[in-house]
């Protein structure tokens, strides 16, 4: 594959010691950095992750992620383990960076993900580092297999989660939706009044699962009787946890609300 061999070539250049070593002790400090170690790394290369891993609530992972030690997020917590790599995500990477350098532990910070380019740019650099590039190409196979058969029409829809919030028109979330034959409609401020559902209802509201249930001000806004009764065409649950990094976790989602939102 073409695309795959240019981002591996990048990938290498930016972090030569994937060509030198696979590592063997590999430890997330995030949950997105998390969930694209849980599917890319053998088993017995993970030694920790992060608590929110572990937790059903938070991520479609969270039953492999049991097998693994917890930490909190902080180099401090982790240092005990002795890892040959450290991976975070989106910044901050700096003081971490000179803290690392200190123990003598490598750390690579990946950027948060901005369209499906980045997705897959992350995980064909990633997949080289672990010394699983097989498993990046299948992954990337997948995300291009939805790209090349994506609906050529596309259903005016609002992506609904608690509190009334909602997803730019443009960037990576409008590009997932896409896949699935949904147009997101663009707010000001990406947040949806009950008014707005009311007055003017989409085609397809696809309604957050995330945290559904719980006791909060965003879950009592979503139990208001206007937007469990807005008068959409359809209204389709999503597994808000694969929105919230927006990796390859949500393959399987769009597949799910492809097929859905046709039927």
């Amino acid at each position: 594959m073409r695309a795959f061999a240019l981002l591996l070539a990048f990938s290498l250049s930016l972090w030569p010691e994937a060509a030198m070593a696979r590592p063997a002790r590999v430890v997330s400090l995030n949950l997105c950095t998390d969930e694209l170690l849980l599917a890319l790394a053998n088993d017995d290369q993970i030694a920790s992750v992060t608590y929110l891993a572990k937790q059903r609530s938070e991520t479609p992972y969270w039953r492999r992620a049991q097998s693994y030690r917890k930490n909190d997020g902080s180099l401090l917590s982790i240092a005990a383990l002795k890892p040959d790599l450290v991976l975070t995500m989106g910044g901050g990477v700096r003081d971490r960076a000179s803290i690392a350098r200190r123990l003598g532990i490598p750390i690579l910070d990946l950027p948060y993900p901005l369209s499906l380019s980045n997705v897959e740019e992350s995980v064909a650099r990633l997949s080289a580092v672990l010394g699983h590039q097989a498993r990046g190409r299948a992954l990337i196979g997948q995300l291009q297999q939805l790209r090349r058969t994506a609906p050529s029409a596309a259903t005016d829809t609002i992506w609904l989660g608690g509190g009334g919030r909602t997803v730019p028109p443009t960037g990576l979330a409008a590009e997932w939706m896409r896949l699935a034959g949904l147009r997101q409609r663009a707010f000001r401020g990406d947040r949806v009044t009950l008014e707005q559902l009311l007055v003017s209802p989409p085609q397809v509201l696809l309604r957050s699962d995330y945290r559904e249930g719980e006791y909060s001000g965003e879950q009592r806004w979503m139990a208001h009787p206007l937007a469990r009764r807005t008068r959409a065409g359809r209204t389709l649950a999503t597994d808000g946890r694969r929105w919230t990094c927006m990796g390859p976790s949500l393959i399987p989602e769009i597949l799910r609300l492809r097929r859905e939102s046709t039927q």
